[in-house]
């Protein structure tokens, strides 16, 4: 069974394309309101069916499911618009403006009977799964508290990302999901209690936060502090790096490695799964096709994906209340 594909939007689309060539899929239609850039997507990736409003290629139909790359503004309305019409749907992080927005894509999934699946990538990195499966093998103990980081250095997006109306946030919106899914995953998606967060906007003249913090406090007892933004002078560790420290045990992700797993020995031990110190140059582009693959292999088993609709909630409320935290200087229960 081949799954044929739509794509909603052509910027970070391109990698999602690319993913779904090599697992196979069936490059189906592509939609834009720019007709250059739907044109030049549709040649690089060999598209035929080509349409500059969301409603028409619905009508059209032809297709298994949607690819939402849009700003952020998009995400809620394109997803439930495929999701009545009867298209499974993989959306881009984060899931949407808002939690209110998230939690209605999460109903009409629910409703409507067709898959959801939010692209939180880093779930899907070879290196995360390794160190998610030490720590459900109990080789680091209870987690206790993590540490993560999602910052560019010396960088920061322009365009639509950095416009509050389109994006809803910043670097918080853009960056903080990733280091917020990859400790939640690795954590056993644990739900978010109460949130403390300070963000402010340093480094350009843009109404959205390019720095940041945030503490979450978990249902299972864990504690989790992240830090993000853009334009950084210098990031502790690569995007979605995430440190974890355990009753018997130290976990790090990227570099990957445990340390001391189980009864500490009287010599310091360390495991690196196998991976090599530094990443290969492969852009970091494995998880996509990773992702795309389960997303794929979902729609065929018709099994329920997670990240689904619910975890793409979850890290929505965190947000929520990270921005309001951030507002008030208060902590912010989720309830």
């Amino acid at each position: 069974m081949t799954i044929k594909l739509a794509f909603a939007g052509t910027g970070f689309n391109k990698v999602h394309a690319q993913a779904a060539i090599q697992t196979g899929a069936d490059l189906a239609a592509v939609v834009n309101h720019r007709p250059e850039s739907m044109e030049s997507f549709a040649r690089e990736f060999n598209i035929a069916r080509q349409y500059g409003k969301l409603e028409d290629l619905l009508a059209a139909g032809g297709f298994d499911a949607l690819v939402v790359s849009t700003p952020n503004a998009l995400h809620a309305e394109q997803t439930i618009a495929a999701l009545e019409a009867g298209y499974h749907v993989l959306v881009e992080k984060p899931m949407a403006m808002n939690a209110a927005e998230a939690e209605r894509m999460h109903i009409t999934a629910q409703k409507t009977g067709r898959l959801l699946m939010v692209a939180h990538c880093f779930r899907f990195d070879p290196e995360t799964a390794w160190l998610r499966a030490q720590i459900a093998a109990g080789r680091l103990g209870r987690i206790i508290r993590t540490k993560g980081s999602s910052i560019h250095v010396n960088w920061g997006p322009s365009g639509w990302f950095a416009q509050k109306k389109l994006a809803g946030g910043g670097a918080m919106a853009d960056m903080g999901v990733h280091g917020l899914d990859t400790s939640r995953f690795l954590l056993g998606d644990p739900q978010p209690v109460s949130v403390y967060a300070k963000m402010s906007t340093n480094y350009g003249s843009y109404d959205v936060d390019d720095t940041g913090q945030f503490w979450v406090n978990w249902d299972n007892g864990a504690t989790s502090i992240i830090e993000t933004g853009w334009w950084q002078p210098h990031a502790d560790q690569p995007n979605a790096g995430t440190q974890l420290f355990g009753q018997m045990g130290f976990g790090s992700l990227f570099p990957t490695y445990i340390e001391n797993p189980g009864t500490p020995p009287a010599e310091p031990t360390v495991d690196n799964g196998g991976f090599a110190p530094v990443k290969p140059e492969d852009g970091g582009r494995l998880k996509y096709a990773i992702q795309m693959q389960y997303f794929l292999d979902c729609i065929k088993e018709g099994a329920q994906p997670c990240p689904g609709g619910a975890d793409g909630l979850a890290n929505m409320l965190v947000v929520d209340a990270a921005y309001e935290s951030s507002r008030t200087g208060q902590v912010v229960t989720i309830k």
